[in-house]
């Protein structure tokens, strides 16, 4: 009698099925359509599929969105391509794609909690870690799953393993000890590092080691946060200066990769005695982790580091150029990659002004029982509301206490909300998953996501009644009560 399969086994026997899929499509010379999510895990799916279809050949179109819509559907209906192609969102939406596309041959690469049923016809294919056991908040990213199932179509794409890796560091799956990748990413790190294209190595984790002046990468920082010095860059040259810690190369600032081992052991050590008399001694261990080099970009380039590569991949999706970041993805480093560039910087400008934005007046951010709001409104970006949210989460002053942040998207009638919370309060019971999607289906709305991260839309005129729901359900979770349907009882 055969051994059951193990997770990982069985999930990769789908992502060869899934390939299985793509293969028989481009030998019968049929038209892709492939759509994405628009943050940096989804725009390094969409590179990693888009290459792996590229190299076969195939006739393709990959498109970038911020959820599963009426365009989309519209797309598919309007251009019928023999297969849609879902990656880094679907999962969430099964009920929608089998009501609208059930003739469409459909196959979802995610790696969000799934809700509803797809139907059984034949025509759908789905890879996802939770359906195997398997978490996909913190074990694979949409990217990796995208990467599993182009490995499985050849193994030259094992050359994308770097993308898969930069898209599961924007996914901020590297909570772990060290800000290690484990799980199923871990595999896919193995596959990197053996290929000579990933180097793993232990060094502070402040972000801007490839591209960021010393005492602005200290500045920055909020993973640890450094009171006194977060924010402060002339506290932070000081501080340095202290340490007889060499800011230039000449004309060049240097940055944390310039630093000899010596000057990193100071830095370490002093940051740490830093915490320690601030009483954040858990703060210390967040100084050292692991960092991920990716050995064929350029050095001081912010493709070098995979946290600088996976902003830049971001910003490019939020700031309405996910072209760029997909090009890049598939190895593009000329025209993209520089006008990638400068939309990182505009991307850095909007949001430290969004962040100001939020800090200026107490009522943008209020307090509730169990929750934090953030009232974004009209006065912030739609797009940019799910990269404040994971800024601002960490700053709380009640770390148990989920944050949710709103945007108005004045074009659909609509409220973008995005929700994002500690481990602190996943301790004490928290799916943000569940409570989005309950919450936004009672008042005619969407959501959906993970237990540390998710996101939903409901119409404007029922943001308050919203508000109270997830307020609600959130203290329901930390009594450990059942949430129920998505009823307005």
């Amino acid at each position: 009698m055969a051994a059951a399969q193990s997770p990982v086994e069985s999930f990769l026997a789908s992502a060869a099925e899934a390939a299985k899929v793509i293969l028989e499509t481009v030998e019968k010379d049929g038209f892709i359509q492939v759509f994405s999510h628009l943050d940096a895990d989804g725009v390094s799916a969409a590179g990693i599929i888009g290459k792996a279809l590229f190299r076969l050949d195939a006739r393709f179109r990959v498109r970038v969105m911020q959820w599963v819509d009426e365009k989309i559907i519209g797309a598919v209906l309007a251009d019928k391509p023999q297969l849609v192609i879902l990656t880094d969102f679907g999962s969430g939406y099964l009920d929608l794609l089998s009501d609208k596309v059930s003739d469409f041959k459909v196959l979802i690469l995610d790696h969000h909690q799934v809700t509803g049923e797809a139907v059984d016809n034949g025509n759908f294919f789905h890879v996802n870690p939770h359906l195997h056991g398997i978490d996909g908040a913190t074990e694979v990213s949409g990217s990796g799953v995208a990467y599993f199932v182009a490995k499985a179509v050849s193994i030259e794409n094992v050359d994308l393993a770097p993308i898969a890796i930069v898209g599961a560091l924007g996914d901020l799956q590297d909570k772990n000890e060290e800000r290690k990748l484990c799980g199923l990413n871990q595999l896919i790190v193995e596959d990197a590092v053996k290929a000579g294209l990933v180097t793993v190595e232990k060094d502070l984790t402040f972000f801007g080691r490839e591209t960021r002046p010393i005492h602005k990468a200290l500045a920055s920082s909020t993973s640890p946060f450094l009171p006194g010095l977060s924010g402060e860059e002339d506290k932070c040259l000081a501080f340095l200066a202290s340490l007889d810690i060499k800011l230039k190369e000449g004309e060049r600032w240097r940055a944390l990769r310039d630093l000899t081992d010596d000057e990193k052991k100071r830095l370490c050590s002093a940051l740490a005695d830093y915490l320690i008399s601030r009483g954040l001694h858990a703060e210390v261990s967040n100084l050292i982790g692991n960092v991920y080099v990716l050995n064929r970009e350029e050095p001081w380039t912010p493709l070098r580091d995979g946290r600088e590569f996976a902003l830049m991949l971001n910003s490019t999706g939020r700031m309405d150029r996910p072209s760029l970041g997909i090009a890049i993805c598939m190895g593009d480093r000329g025209n993209a990659l520089e006008e990638a560039n400068k939309v990182l910087e505009a991307y850095k400008k909007n949001i430290n002004t969004y962040l100001g934005w939020v800090m200026e007046k107490p009522e943008r951010m209020r307090e509730f029982e169990h929750i934090y709001v953030i009232y974004g409104e009209s006065s912030i970006n739609e797009k940019m509301i799910g990269t404040l949210s994971s800024i601002l989460v960490s700053s709380l002053e009640n770390p148990e206490k989920p944050l949710i942040a709103f945007a108005y998207i004045e074009k659909e009638n609509a409220a973008k909300f995005s929700a994002r919370t500690t481990e602190t309060a996943l301790s004490k019971g928290i799916n943000l998953g569940d409570v989005m999607r309950i919450a936004s289906e009672r008042y005619g709305g969407k959501g959906g996501g993970h237990n540390v991260a998710a996101g939903a839309q409901v119409p404007t005129d029922q943001v308050e009644n919203f508000i109270r729901s997830v307020n609600e359900l959130v203290g329901k979770q930390l009594r450990g009560e059942d949430l129920g349907s998505a009823d307005n009882s």
